[in-house]
Formats: structure tokens, C-alpha cells, sequence
């Protein structure tokens, strides 16, 4: 009997991106500090100070985590006090469209239910 040689491989999915997905989403705290930056609140304590339950501890965590990852750039200023900003890189800006397709897949799936 012959056999057919596959044509295809066994498709996993992306390791480093879909990590990513997952660790955002894991933090609760993400979303929010996007929709903050969005709103040209970018300074980590007028965070603190716009968003209820939100402490620096976690928010300094959720920061540092979405800067390794590449999506968020922390600015320091050489000033007296220290300041700090923080802004959404190029590639911060092509992963959140990513998360924009995923909230808008979720409603069309709320709506069909």
C-alpha cells in the first residue's frame, strides 16, 4: 500500500506574541493604563490618582512588565523632582490595534449570544 507523503506540518501558535496576548490580558490593570495613555494621562502617579483601586505597586509591576515587552517606553527627565512618563512605542502601537480586533471580535461574539 502507498502511502501519501504530508504535505502540511503541525501549525503551533506563535510562542512569543500569544505569550504576550495572554500576560496583558492576565493583568487587569493593562487595559486601563492604555486607555489612560490614550487620554494623555501618562505620568505613573496621575494614574494612581485617575483610576479607583489602582496602587502604585501594582501599576509600577503592570509598567514594567508592558516595557519589557517592548510596548511601552518609560521617559526619565534629568529634573529635580524626578520625572517620569511613559508612552506607547511603534510596535506598542501595531500590538494594541491587535487588542482593538480582539475587543471588537468579543462583541460581535456578545452580540450573537
Amino acid at each position: 500500500m502507498k502511502t501519501k507523503e504530508k504535505i502540511f506540518l503541525r501549525k503551533s501558535a506563535p510562542e512569543k506574541s500569544a505569550r504576550m496576548v495572554e500576560a496583558i490580558y492576565g493583568c487587569k490593570w493593562s487595559l486601563t493604563v492604555y486607555q489612560l495613555l490614550a487620554n494623555g494621562i501618562n505620568r505613573p502617579g496621575a494614574m494612581v490618582r485617575n483610576v479607583e483601586g489602582l496602587t502604585t505597586k501594582v501599576l509600577n509591576e503592570c509598567l514594567r512588565k508592558n516595557t519589557e515587552f517592548g510596548i511601552l517606553e518609560r521617559v526619565n527627565y534629568n529634573e529635580m523632582p524626578p520625572r517620569v512618563e511613559y508612552k506607547v512605542t511603534q510596535f506598542g502601537t501595531r500590538f494594541l490595534r491587535i487588542l482593538d480586533e480582539l475587543e471588537k471580535l468579543q462583541s460581535e461574539i456578545d452580540s450573537e449570544v
